[in-house]
């Protein structure tokens, strides 16, 4: 039966990777996630039910649009599958309990505002501000322990991040400011402190690998919003490593 199960949520989250495609880069862009349908930006050519199946239809068309042979970009199938990745391990961290549920929010969340940064460097206010209502509403129904953890944890986020813009004179984008009070929601008053300190890692350690490969010059602007992402799922699945790390880090006397 838990096999169904995870078979069901891996292929719900290859539906759903496929439209945090379109939503994040239609969103970024302005443009509605409604219409005009899926289609090639290179020629128009509207895309048929069987050139929607995600991950499949990239592999039989071979990467390329039917219309124009163009070639298609390698994060449709990409994302798609990292969307039912993190659906099907999320059980693992919190059973089949109300916590999958936040789980699966978060994972969109930093799906699609990854997608989004990525290709623009824009996190969309409407993607946050969906995220942040529907956040609150679960933790009244699903509450963090202690209780109040989630909305200190927005609260301590959104402070923690604009004191940091205004010692970095606009360094800090305001989407991101706005991204971690929202996910301050999700992981909570300590899980959000840990996702600052672990996003600031992971942006130092990947932009010094760009730079070290050439991938970019060290005055080129690099979306945080991904790092910010990586380091909140990190946090909500090894939190206790997390919690067990930090304690005994407390508990050395030097």
């Amino acid at each position: 039966m838990d096999l169904l199960l995870y078979i069901y949520l891996f292929l719900f989250g290859l539906v759903f990777g496929s439209f945090y495609n379109v939503v994040g880069i239609r969103l970024a862009h302005g443009a509605s996630i409604v219409a005009p349908r899926s289609h090639c930006p290179k020629c128009g050519h509207v895309l048929t039910a069987g050139e929607l199946i995600p991950v499949l239809s990239y592999l039989i068309q071979k990467g390329r649009c039917r219309g124009c042979g163009s070639q298609v970009s390698a994060k449709y199938p990409f994302f798609e599958l990292a969307t039912a990745s993190l659906f099907t391990i999320s059980p693992v961290v919190t059973g089949w309990s109300k916590d999958l549920l936040i789980a699966l929010l978060l994972v969109s969340l930093v799906v699609i505002i990854t997608i989004s940064d990525l290709d623009s460097m824009i996190i969309p206010n409407r993607v946050l501000l969906f995220f942040a209502v529907v956040g609150v509403l679960a933790r009244l129904f699903i509450p963090t322990v202690p209780w109040w953890s989630a909305y200190a944890g927005a609260l301590a986020g959104f402070l923690l991040l604009f004191l940091l813009g205004l010692l970095s004179n606009g360094g800090m984008g305001g989407g991101d400011i706005k991204l971690f009070a929202v996910l301050g929601l999700y992981v909570g008053l300590k899980g959000i402190i840990l996702v600052l300190v672990l996003a600031a890692f992971l942006g130092l350690f990947f932009g010094l690998l760009l730079m070290a490969l050439g991938r970019i010059k060290r005055k080129d602007p690099l979306p945080f919003g991904p790092f910010i992402g990586m380091a909140a799922l990190l946090v909500f699945y090894l939190y206790e490593w997390f919690d067990h790390l930090l304690n005994l880090l407390y508990q050395i006397k030097f």
